[in-house]
């Protein structure tokens, strides 16, 4: 028997444990242990030139205007999927196929859900409500509230356009491997909880990015 195989993945599970001990990016699992395996593989075997590096440009700028790029493409795409629709803007199917996913919410529910600020989100819902494919009614448990749903009409109007909204969603994915997809998924999961428990505080504007800034520091 080879133990000095063994040794070694012994001391890989070690590795494993304490790296994932502090920043939960891997289930502890065969399945986590093998992409924190294909993570450290040495796939990237060097860090990546970007433009205006060799000025000092951080990889912070970078990868926020990376961001802001990739936004500004999937929009392009999602416009030409509901070109020709009563879909004004991505916004609407994507509420739409929240509701239809989780079900009858509150309107700030389905606001925060879709990381909007509340004049923007009401202008959303209003929209969809003009056009029959979202209802209100008062809630069973807060007499305060409304609960929104989607309508028959509103499923409908989502079904007609699915399939050119399933072509926008796949070619904004571009040229992504499998593994690159996952291992995007994951990196972009840890930005959007730490991120959102920013987003959830309802800081002002002007205290943002101090708030921001301290999270980071914690």
């Amino acid at each position: 028997m080879n133990y000095r195989l063994i040794e070694d993945v012994i001391e890989l599970v070690r590795q494993f444990e304490i790296e994932n001990k502090d920043t939960n990016n891997y289930e502890v699992s065969i399945e986590g242990f093998k992409n924190w395996i294909l993570r450290n593989s040495g796939t990237v075997s060097h860090e990546p030139d970007w433009e205006g590096k060799e000025n000092g440009r951080s990889a912070e700028s970078v990868i926020s205007t990376l961001l802001v790029h990739l936004n500004r493409y999937a929009k392009s795409y999602s416009k030409s999927a509901i070109l020709g629709s009563d879909f004004s803007t991505q916004d609407d199917f994507i509420y739409l196929i929240n509701l239809k996913a989780f079900g009858e919410m509150s309107k700030m529910d389905l606001i925060k859900k879709n990381v909007h600020e509340k004049p923007v989100g009401m202008q959303i819902i209003n929209r969809l409500i003009h056009l029959g494919w979202i209802e209100q009614r008062e809630s069973t448990t807060d007499k305060r509230s409304k609960v929104i749903s989607i309508t028959q009409k509103g499923l409908t109007a989502l079904e007609n356009q699915m399939n050119k909204i399933r072509t926008a969603t796949t070619v904004v994915t571009g040229n992504l491997s499998e593994n690159e997809k996952m291992e995007l998924i994951r990196l972009l999961h840890k930005l959007d909880d730490f991120h959102q428990q920013i987003y959830e505080k309802n800081k002002k504007t002007e205290q943002l990015l101090d708030e921001a800034l301290n999270t980071i520091m914690q």
